[in-house]
């Protein structure tokens, strides 16, 4: 029996060293049997459980890692790794009071351990504390200062997700200067100039909610990020390709976490993979997420390849450049790790991002920005480092679909009118409370519905600092505001239909849930912002001849929303001009054909 034993746990350990070994050789599939078979001839074998959780996460296999990582910390609870490793995950599940839970019990069993503190300060930001995040990391620097990831998810958390009361933006945009000028002197060193595996590890998303320009910053930012990157690029041999097509066909991809059912997808690159000419373009999509849904597969349907599950930035960064793409678009960059990391190098002879995420990237590697004439604002080349491509109209090709706002019962609460504000709680500036407040002074019947957006610790912020905005404006907030959880999409296209009015978020507007409202024919009430970002509601609803609907001033939103709060006979009919107006967006061909006329004329370049 003790010979058995004995020899199923050296056949164990052999099983784990060859599973280790192939996925170290990129043989994935190889590595997963053999780690497999490990932990079925030693159940009890706690590495072997750890690096199948790590292998079945490069493979996007987050369920599975989950679980692997917690029979390691089952087998072995005081193993940190298994619970830093949970707590990332969760992390990126977006379950962030679990992560934060699995990060403290990783802190109990070791207290000066930088992987699980980068970790606990990336949950707190999330969270919206972003003075304990930026003290987590900072505690992580001074125990590991050679720790890449600490020192960039510091810079980073100088910028808070949400703003509480007494947030003092400018004094944030000087303190991420600062930390941004240090980080660049660091990774300029001989300690941190392989630093490329923090680049996208945590990012200045936020930066594009500030009613400011951010082109500098996000220039200094940008040339860090490709330095780094450039510099695997070089010692990886990826040698930058040279221009010209290659073929009869100017190869095209699309590079994107989000060809699925999301926003970026919905907005923009929907149409561009069902509109564009096959005869003239051979389109490829890498899909860098692991998840799939019926968008996913849409998607591969219409492309002549959908490429997807090359685990780590290295290996997609090799398919790629190997792909010899003639032209590589990114329609969003800045919501992803692995999308910057690749931004970041040169892969394509031409390369150009879009507004996905509606803001300049910054990164010299990316050429030109794909935008469109009526969102952005006279002399907008100037917010931009790369050369702004200004496609017709909204840039946008959106199909027609199923508007029924009685797709789903949702009770609204009681109220003679009712003001949708369905803005991510981090788009709310402090700096506008009091316009909603003087909405609601102004408008005792109105009132303003909000929603509950994962995390809740956002929303929960959210609500105290407008609690506290109506207390001193000397409104019940009870009576005025109320917070709804999220919805899904049949429920919410019954919200649009039973609302009144849409209050469109100030600085950083809507342009999915904007469209959602206008198919519905709800009047929208917005205010043109001063960057591409603070346009999106406005640029749409002028483009369909409804300029009255758009303010040009922060009084002047007021005015407008109380007006059209006070007359029910306006707003109905509002209703039918926008329920009319709304065919104007939708099937547009002209914003796809210029996107062909971009393609061939910088392919050919």
């Amino acid at each position: 029996m003790l010979m058995r034993l004995l020899g199923a746990l050296r056949s164990a350990r052999g099983e784990f060293e060859r599973g280790t070994a192939a996925a170290q050789s990129g043989r994935m599939a190889e590595a997963v049997i053999a780690l497999r078979r490990a932990v079925e001839l030693k159940p009890e074998f706690t590495e072997a459980h750890y690096n199948l959780g790590t292998l079945y996460r490069v493979l996007g296999n987050a369920e599975a890692a989950l679980a692997a990582y917690r029979r390691a910390a089952a087998v072995e609870p005081g193993f940190v790794p298994a619970h830093v490793d949970i707590g990332s995950v969760l992390r990126e599940q977006r379950d962030y009071e679990g992560a934060e839970r699995s990060l403290r019990a990783a802190l109990a069993l070791q207290p000066d351990s930088p992987d699980a503190l980068v970790e606990l300060g990336n949950v707190l930001k999330v969270l919206g504390d972003w003075r304990a995040a930026t003290e987590t990391l900072q505690r992580a620097v001074s125990i590991d200062p050679g720790h890449a990831r600490a020192r960039w998810g510091a810079a980073m958390a100088e910028l808070p997700v949400i703003d509480d009361a007494d947030t003092d933006r400018d004094e944030r945009r000087h303190a991420f200067a600062g930390a941004l000028q240090a980080l660049e002197a660091w990774c300029a060193s001989p300690a941190g100039r392989n630093a490329y595996d923090a680049v996208g590890s945590a990012q200045p998303f936020y930066l594009a909610y500030h009613d400011a320009t951010n082109r500098d910053l996000l220039a200094r930012y940008g040339r860090l990020c490709a330095s780094l990157m450039q510099r695997w690029q070089q010692a990886a041999g990826l040698t930058p390709p040279a221009g010209g097509p290659r073929g009869k066909r100017i190869r095209v991809g699309i590079v994107s976490a989000h060809i699925s059912q999301h926003s970026v997808w919905q907005a923009l690159v929907r149409g561009w993979v069902k509109r564009l000419d096959r005869e003239r373009f051979e389109l490829h999509l890498f899909h860098l997420a692991a998840g799939r849904d019926e968008e996913t597969r849409l998607a591969a349907s219409l492309a002549a390849a959908l490429h997807e599950g090359k685990g780590p930035f290295e290996q997609w960064a090799r398919f790629i450049h190997e792909s010899r793409m003639d032209v590589l678009l990114y329609p969003e960059i800045g919501m992803d790790a692995t999308t910057v990391k690749l931004a970041s190098l040169r892969l394509a002879p031409v390369q150009a991002g879009s507004w996905g995420h509606p803001e300049t990237t910054g990164l010299p590697t990316i050429d030109h920005y794909l935008s469109a004439a009526a969102l952005e604002p006279p002399g907008a080349q100037a917010h931009y480092t790369e050369t702004l491509e200004l496609l017709p109209g909204t840039g946008c090709w959106l199909p027609r679909e199923d508007n029924d706002a009685r797709a789903a019962d949702v009770p609204l609460p009681a109220a003679e009118v009712r003001l949708l504000c369905p803005g991510m709680s981090f788009k709310y500036a402090a700096e506008h409370d009091a316009l909603l407040t003087a909405i609601a002074t102004r408008v005792p019947a109105a009132r303003l519905i909000f929603f509950r957006a994962k995390p809740e610790a956002l929303s929960h912020r959210l609500e105290r600092r407008l609690r506290a905005a109506f207390g001193r404006a000397g409104l019940d907030f009870d009576r005025h505001v109320v917070f709804l959880p999220w919805q899904e999409p049949p429920a919410f296209r019954a919200l649009l239909g039973a609302a009144d009015l849409y209050l469109d978020t100030l600085g950083f507007s809507g342009f999915n849930t904007a469209l959602q409202a206008v198919r519905c024919g709800l009047p929208v009430v917005t205010r043109e912002g001063r960057f591409l970002r603070g346009r999106l509601a406005s640029g749409m609803l002028r483009h369909i001849g409804l300029d009255e609907l758009v303010a040009t001033s922060d009084s002047a939103y007021v005015e407008l929303a109380v007006a059209l709060a006070s007359d029910p006979g306006r707003r109905q009919a509002l209703r039918e001009r926008v329920r009319s107006a709304s065919g104007r967006l939708l099937e547009d061909d002209a914003p796809v054909r210029a996107l062909e006329s971009f393609l061939e004329r910088v392919s050919r370049r």
